[in-house]
């Protein structure tokens, strides 16, 4: 979460929320947001509901849930799922914000 950040203000300016979810209960989500200053929206999710529609998958031997990238346009559709394989398996802000001016290019 410290990568997206870092580069907050580039994906505001493509006009891109961003939205964390995660397996936490809202206090946790809460007391972690104030804690790190975290501009953008955590969502918290610890009945899995969401992660679990997204298709995130669990590796008990690595600890609990893969790490999961999905952008969404504006009309719902998911236009760019990554799945991660372990928690160093995560795409560069640099990518996603590629991704994100081709998308808008559309």
């Amino acid at each position: 979460m410290a990568q997206l950040r870092q580069d907050y203000d580039k994906f505001a300016i493509l006009d891109t929320e961003i939205i964390v979810v995660g397996p936490d209960t809202a206090d946790a989500f809460q007391k972690y947001w104030q804690e790190h200053n975290l501009p953008f929206v955590g969502l918290p999710d610890p009945e899995h509901t969401i992660l679990k529609m997204y298709g995130q998958e669990i590796k008990l031997f690595r600890l609990g849930r893969m790490p999961a990238q999905v952008i969404i346009d504006k009309a719902g559709q998911a236009r760019y799922i990554h799945y991660g394989h372990s928690m160093r398996d995560i795409p560069e802000n640099k990518e996603l914000l590629s991704l994100l001016q081709e998308l808008n290019q559309e």
